[in-house]
C-alpha cells in the first residue's frame, strides 16, 4: 500500500521524471537517499513500470486520432489471442482496452491523416480473423488527456 511520501513522489515525478534526486527529496520533504530508496522501491514493486517522453501528437504530424470500437463475431479463444497480438505489433494503436457493452475492444489509434486512417483499416483491423464489426469515432477536439493518476 502507498503511503503519503510515496503518493508525492508518484506525483512530482509524473509532473517531471527527469527531475534530480535531489530535487525530488526537496519537493517531497525527505533527503536524498531516504527518497532514492522509495523511488528504489517503487520501480522493484512494478509501481513505476517505466519512465517516458509525453509527444504532442498534432506537433510531431499525426493529425488523426480515432477511438476505434471492435467486435468479433465470436469470443473464440484463437481469435482473441490473435487479434491482441496483431494488436500489440501496431505502433499507431497506443492503447487497447477488452470492454464489455457495445464493444469489445476499445482502441486509440493515431495515425497522420485519413488516408493512413483508412489504409490502417483496410490492410489491417478489416483483415483480421473474428472482426464483425468496427465503429469509428473520429477525435474532433482533445479536451483532457492525460495519463498521470491522480495522487492528492
Amino acid at each position: 500500500m502507498l503511503n503519503d511520501k510515496d503518493r508525492a513522489i508518484l506525483r512530482e515525478l509524473q509532473q517531471d521524471s527527469r527531475v534530480t534526486m535531489q530535487q525530488l527529496a526537496s519537493h517531497v520533504g525527505l533527503s536524498a537517499s531516504a527518497c532514492w530508496r522509495r523511488v528504489r522501491a517503487l520501480e522493484e514493486a512494478g509501481v513505476i513500470e517505466r519512465y517516458a517522453v509525453q509527444v504532442n501528437a498534432r506537433k510531431a504530424g499525426f493529425m488523426l486520432s480515432s477511438m476505434t470500437l471492435v467486435s468479433l463475431e465470436r469470443h473464440e479463444r484463437h481469435h482473441v489471442d490473435n487479434f491482441v497480438a496483431e494488436i500489440l505489433r501496431h505502433p499507431e494503436v497506443l492503447e487497447c482496452f477488452a470492454t464489455s457493452g457495445e464493444a469489445d475492444f476499445h482502441l486509440r489509434v493515431v495515425v497522420e491523416d485519413m488516408d493512413a486512417y483508412n489504409r490502417f483499416l483496410d490492410d489491417f483491423i478489416f483483415k483480421l480473423p473474428g472482426v464483425s464489426q468496427v465503429r469509428s469515432n473520429i477525435v474532433l477536439k482533445e479536451i483532457k488527456a492525460d495519463s498521470a493518476l491522480p495522487f492528492r
